[in-house]
């Protein structure tokens, strides 16, 4: 699964975009330098019934931000992103999807 596929996939099961739940996690100061993985794991487990590795995919963003590494970026298979920039905005309004 890409990097952008399991932020896609958080926000189809929670009903939030990745942006918002940065933002949450931000109110929470789980932003903060310093603040465990586990911390945060545990609160997207038990607010948002997140499994641990969806969870890992937004510690990162949250740590972050929005770049990833380039290592899977045009290549082929199942880890394969389009971008080394994430889209945390949405599916809906990804750009270059089409509306649904």
């Amino acid at each position: 699964m890409s990097f952008q596929a399991y932020l896609d996939a958080i926000e189809a099961k929670t009903g939030l975009t990745p942006r918002q739940l940065v933002d949450r996690a931000a109110e929470r100061g789980l932003d903060a330098p310093g603040t465990k993985a586990g911390e945060i794991v545990t609160w997207l487990k038990e607010d948002y019934d997140l499994g641990r590795g969806h969870a890992m995919a937004l510690v990162h963003v949250i740590r972050n931000g929005a770049a990833i590494g380039d290592r899977h970026v045009g290549t082929e298979g199942a880890h394969r992103d389009d971008s080394a920039e994430l889209w945390l905005d949405g599916a809906a309004t990804k750009p270059g999807q089409a509306a649904t």
